[in-house]
């Protein structure tokens, strides 16, 4: 039975209820994040392609991005329900509410941090990836240029097409740069999360 100190229960039975809230709002948030973050940057990928079609594999990378942040939401759940301890055959909770306070805490920063950066790479993508397809074909379709129709293909732009792709190449380096930081947003969550999931009381050690 679980000893109550000043009229406060350290481990009530409601106290696994903020646990479980903080894994589902941790891979709630994340899937989210991921899933907005792919769907605005999957949307500039298909307006690229219509301008640019060489360039859609390699800009296919903030889509990437966008999905390793339902990983991290995955991570941090798995972590905080496995540390759930169970009642005790006599229908006690041993989980204390120390522990559901630090595994709510882990579950929405781990979550809330990958919905922001997951936002961030969704615009930062569906921009950059427009902005790329346009620099890079010089404003024109690729049913002018003929651009992806056939190997035997002429280019018709030249010099000019050429310098249109040196330059959206430099677009390219600082798009990538914004990426891994908006990344750095989720994995920083995720390491905080990580730090807070490990703070665990249990009150059989009383």
């Amino acid at each position: 039975m679980t000893e109550v100190l000043q009229g406060f229960d350290n481990c009530p039975a409601y106290a696994p209820a903020f646990g479980y809230i903080g894994a589902g709002s941790c891979i709630i948030l994340a899937n989210f994040g991921s899933a907005w973050g792919t769907w605005k940057a999957g949307c500039g990928v298909c307006k690229m392609g219509i301008m640019h079609p060489a360039g859609i594999i390699k800009n296919i990378i903030p889509i990437v991005m966008a999905g390793v942040l339902g990983i991290y939401g995955l991570i941090v759940s798995v972590i905080i329900t496995q540390s759930i301890s169970m009642p005790t055959g006599e229908g006690y909770t041993t989980y204390s509410l120390y522990s559901a306070y630090a595994h709510l805490a882990a579950g929405l920063c781990c979550g809330m941090s990958c919905l922001a950066a997951g936002a961030t790479i969704g615009i930062i993508g569906d921009v950059g990836v427009r902005g790329f397809g346009l620099k890079a074909s010089g404003g024109k379709r690729t049913w002018i240029t003929g651009e992806g129709t056939s190997g035997g293909d002429v280019d018709i732009g030249g010099t000019d097409s050429t310098l249109s792709v040196e330059a959206a190449n430099k677009l390219y380096v600082g798009l990538l740069i914004m990426l891994i930081f908006a990344e750095a947003l989720a994995l920083y969550g995720l390491i905080v999360a990580l730090i807070l999931s490990q703070n665990t009381y249990n009150c059989e050690q009383e």
